[in-house]
């Protein structure tokens, strides 16, 4: 029997999903899309168990894309509905989300990186978005979060002339939030996702919902929402003061 397609691991409130086809690249079919909703939304149901999430791909690169020949297989429209779908509800989890991108990150699997909260890039990462090479047009969502990540001349320049983007530039363009040598790739990433996870899971999901309930909104709007539907403190606030004011005695 055959690996699943994508693979979930479970660490101290930490989930891990792996696109796992390294074979094809991580070439993303309609397969991987139907179990990432399924871990996507036994993820959504878990907020007191699971604290942050990765989004990885196994051997040599995060994804290549698209698996073209599933398009020239005659994907249903149907089909790709379900890709969009589920890419929308990875970004709307209640946890954090960081991808974590080594190697090739192409087109449809950049738009996966997109619902990421955090991109986080080794050295090796490539970035590109190459609808216009294969005469295609976006239905994943890389025409909305692309340009918000980046703004909108960037995305117009990376979307219209197809080229790579390297991990480097990807940082000083704020398409990725860091980038780590390949060879302490795992550990910085590990770093990050501790770090996350020794906060307050309450907040981070706090947050997370208020910044995407605000999204778009003006200014004077977004700052009623903050003070007015603001979910308040931790049930552990308490407690997570008075162990600071113990160690700074």
């Amino acid at each position: 029997m055959s690996e699943a397609s994508v693979l979930r691991s479970n660490e101290g409130g930490l989930v891990t999903l792996t696109l796992n086809r390294p074979e094809k690249l991580n070439a993303l079919n309609t397969e991987m899309f139907e179990l990432l909703g399924h871990h996507i939304e036994s993820i959504a149901a878990s907020p007191d168990t699971v604290g942050c999430v990765i989004v990885r791909g196994a051997g040599r690169c995060f994804s290549a894309g698209h698996d073209l020949g599933a398009i020239d297989d005659g994907e249903s429209g149907a089909q790709l509905n379900l890709q969009a779908t589920v890419i929308e509800r990875l970004a709307n989890l209640p946890q954090p989300v960081i991808s974590a991108v080594h190697g090739h990150c192409y087109t449809g699997a950049l738009e996966l990186a997109l619902a990421g909260d955090i991109i986080l890039a080794s050295a090796s990462a490539r970035f590109a978005d190459t609808h216009g090479r294969w005469g295609l047009t976006p239905i994943w969502g890389m025409s909305q979060r692309l340009p918000r990540r980046i703004g909108t001349y960037r995305a117009r320049e990376m979307m219209f002339t197809c080229r790579t983007v390297d991990a480097s530039e990807a940082i000083s363009i704020g398409l990725a939030n860091n980038r780590f040598e390949d060879d302490e790739f795992e550990t910085a990433v590990r770093r990050v996702t501790d770090i996350i996870l020794a906060n307050s899971w309450f907040s981070a999901q706090a947050n997370k919902r208020l910044l995407i309930q605000t999204d778009g909104l003006p200014l004077t709007a977004g700052l009623a929402h903050e003070t007015y539907r603001n979910e308040g403190h931790a049930p552990d606030v308490e407690a997570r003061i008075a162990a600071f004011a113990q160690r700074r005695g």
